[in-house]
């Protein structure tokens, strides 16, 4: 069965750290992309980060040079390291399977398989 599950999520304040993590069953990782949405409350999802079969990433401009995303195709998992956070980063995170092997962008239509999602709230 093919799944997606996300971990790593928490309370942290401002300018604090977390690491997402994505474990995925069910299909070969090394032959996806995978990316990292997020929702807020009464906001649209929004694409975060994508990583390609070969490892090249894309970043939406509100996390770049904060967040960074990588891939272990040995333990099936996607990680997402998330620096300097911000208040506006609150929300849950999602990782998803992009639709092939190099990354289509950040459109959430171009994923076909999706995790629960982990809250990541940042809050003093």
């Amino acid at each position: 069965q093919l799944q997606l599950v996300e971990s790593g999520g928490g309370l942290v304040q401002p300018g604090g750290s977390l690491r997402l993590s994505c474990v995925a069953s069910g299909f070969i990782l090394d032959d996806y992309a995978i990316g990292w949405f997020r929702q807020a409350p009464g906001k649209e999802r929004e694409g975060v980060s994508c990583i390609d079969g070969p490892s090249s990433t894309h970043y939406a401009d509100s996390v770049k040079g904060r967040f960074t995303i990588s891939r272990d195709n040995a333990k099936n998992t996607v990680y997402l390291q998330m620096n300097n956070l911000k208040p506006e980063d609150t929300a849950i995170y999602y990782c998803a399977r992009d639709r092939g092997y190099y990354c289509s962008g950040l459109s959430f239509w171009m994923y076909d398989h999706w995790g629960q999602g982990t809250q990541v709230t940042v809050s003093s």
